[in-house]
């Protein structure tokens, strides 16, 4: 009797323990395959003041001595150039006379212009601004499908190397979501000040933490270096036939985008809460100017085609994010 029991047993322990195997392999390989998420990435800047933002007047004596003439914006003849003249009788030392005030006149008028303008005519290698430090990320739905074609095409043909190349890069990225609103689901983000020394540390660290959420950054354009990995994450030949594979890791859910960016000066963006805040946002930091723009990132996931990221993806790594 007990061998009977032995027998009948046997065969459905080991039919239990090929399905145990099976189930474990797969879920593994599920598992395996939904933590490989592809990024894409365009990036750029610089943490030192441009030469652009910086005047410093020089002075000079002339050949063969004499005054000695401080240049300014603006043209115009500097005062001190004519100092040697004064005294000189006759109607040379009155047209001169004439030209002093002409001098005086235009040396008030273009510093009443600086003046009312804001420009600072010296700043100092050595100075040390204000900078703030700008995240804002977006979670939309996976049907906004033409927002990874829009931002691969900008990653693709992108001056990063430039200003104006990496304020283009964020307003064009800003009107690729502004085009979107229909499929806004989540978003996030906030400002942080600090200064310029300490400014690129902060960045880094920000900028390395979403990077740290992708497998593989598969296309990336950073200070003009434009490369692209896509096989990595693509599907290997008969995979896409695997109905485990398909049941246990579903369709692609969301896509999310992150800006960065790190601006000379006071900057920030509001408090994000309902999609007008969202809205208002991405104007604000699209059409940050170019002179005020240090560096930029722009990360997006997924980026290939195929690869997915869902709802159980974006709570594990985008907690903070809220409903708008």
């Amino acid at each position: 009797m007990r061998k009977k029991i032995q027998q009948t047993i046997k065969p459905l322990l080991k039919t239990f323990f090929v399905l145990s195997l099976v189930l474990a392999l797969a879920l593994g390989h599920a598992d395996g395959a939904l933590a490989a998420r592809s990024g894409g990435r365009i990036g750029g800047g610089s943490f030192r003041m441009p030469s652009s933002r910086t005047y410093t007047p020089r002075t000079y004596a002339p050949p063969g001595g004499g005054g000695y003439y401080a240049p300014y914006p603006g043209g115009g003849f500097g005062f001190p150039f004519i100092l040697p003249f004064w005294g000189i009788g006759g109607g040379f030392g009155g047209l001169f006379t004439i030209l002093i005030f002409i001098a005086i006149a235009n040396f008030l008028v273009q510093s009443f212009r600086r003046a009312n303008s804001g420009e600072v005519e010296e700043v100092g290698y050595g100075s040390n601004p204000n900078v703030s430090v700008t995240r804002l990320q977006v979670g939309l739905l996976a049907q906004a499908r033409d927002l990874q074609p829009e931002l691969n095409k900008i990653a693709e043909f992108a001056d990063t190397n430039s200003p104006e190349g990496r304020a283009e890069v964020i307003q064009e990225t800003s009107l690729a979501l502004l085009r979107h609103p229909e499929y806004w689901v989540y978003a996030g983000g906030g400002t942080q000040q600090a200064k310029l020394s300490s400014a690129e540390g902060q960045f880094n660290r920000l900028a390395l933490a979403e990077r740290s959420k992708f497998s593989s950054e598969t296309l990336s354009n950073v200070n003009n270096q434009l490369k692209a990995t896509r096989n990595d994450v693509l599907p290997a030949s008969g995979e896409l036939d695997n109905p485990t594979r398909l049941i246990s890791e579903g369709p692609g859910e969301y896509i999310i985008v992150t800006l960065l960016a790190a601006t000379l000066g006071k900057f920030a963006i509001p408090a994000i809460n309902t999609t007008d805040d969202l809205r208002q946002a991405l104007r604000q930091i699209g059409s940050i100017p170019s002179e005020q723009l240090l560096a930029i990132e722009v990360l997006w996931t997924p980026q290939a085609e195929g690869d997915t990221l869902t709802s159980d993806d974006l709570l594990a790594e985008y907690p903070d994010l809220k409903v708008v």
